[in-house]
Formats: C-alpha cells, sequence, structure tokens
C-alpha cells in the first residue's frame, strides 16, 4: 500500500522560507514521477511543481518559478520542496503525490493534472502572514 507523508508545513512570515518533505512507502520501485500541489480555501488544487521519477526533469507553475525548488532522494523515497520569498498568497493545504512514471514524454507527463496522479498525501498547512 503506497503511503505518502507530508511534513514541514507551518506559520512564516512573508518574505521567508520553508521546506516541505514528503516520504513514500509502498512503493514497489522509485519509477514515480512526484508531485506538489496546493489548495487554498476556496479555490480549486492547483499543481505547484512536479519532478521525473529520475529527477532529471522538472515542472513549475508560473507563479512558482525563481522561488520554489523541487528536488528527491530516490534512495530515501523522499521528495522536497524548497519554498523561498513566499507571499501571503502562497497560503494552502500542500499535497504530495506520486504517480507510475509510463512511456509518455516526461513534458507531458509533469504537466498532469491532478485527478490523474495515482497516490496523495494528507497534505501539511502552510501559512504566510503579511
Amino acid at each position: 500500500q503506497v503511503q505518502l507523508l507530508e511534513s514541514g508545513g507551518g506559520l512564516v512570515q512573508a518574505g521567508g522560507s520553508l521546506r516541505l518533505s514528503c516520504a513514500a512507502s509502498g512503493l514497489t520501485d522509485s519509477r514515480y514521477d512526484m508531485g506538489w500541489f496546493r489548495q487554498a480555501p476556496g479555490k480549486e488544487r492547483e499543481i505547484v511543481a512536479s519532478i521525473s521519477w529520475r529527477g532529471g526533469n522538472t515542472y513549475y507553475a508560473d507563479s512558482m518559478k525563481g522561488r520554489f525548488v523541487i528536488s528527491r532522494d530516490n534512495a530515501k523515497n523522499t521528495v522536497y520542496l524548497q519554498m523561498n520569498s513566499l507571499k501571503p498568497e502562497d497560503t494552502a493545504v500542500y499535497y504530495c503525490a506520486a504517480d507510475p512514471a509510463d512511456a509518455t514524454f516526461w513534458y507531458t507527463r509533469l504537466r498532469k493534472s491532478g485527478y490523474e496522479w495515482d497516490y496523495w498525501g494528507q497534505g501539511t498547512q502552510v501559512t504566510v502572514s503579511s
């Protein structure tokens, strides 16, 4: 049974940084793309960033480019999201997601909508105060 456990959320002032972690268990191997999504109150879930199973390719939503960095350590089955220059509008519950990497070109895989990802964590709250 695949389980994803997020950690690292919390309260931070605008301009500050947080590092989220997502520890995966139950994966049969490392051939899973990983992603971070977020959902703010009253808004739809949106993709934040995603990373290919080998870690060589990444995707960022436009509003996160230059501020957030996604990375992974396959030896630890963990994916990270370093968030810098945080803004109040980054306040949301952040979710980790995993999906088996099939033969689809990575460019398409990493841009999949949330409903296409197979596994989800419970989420971690990030609150950015102004």
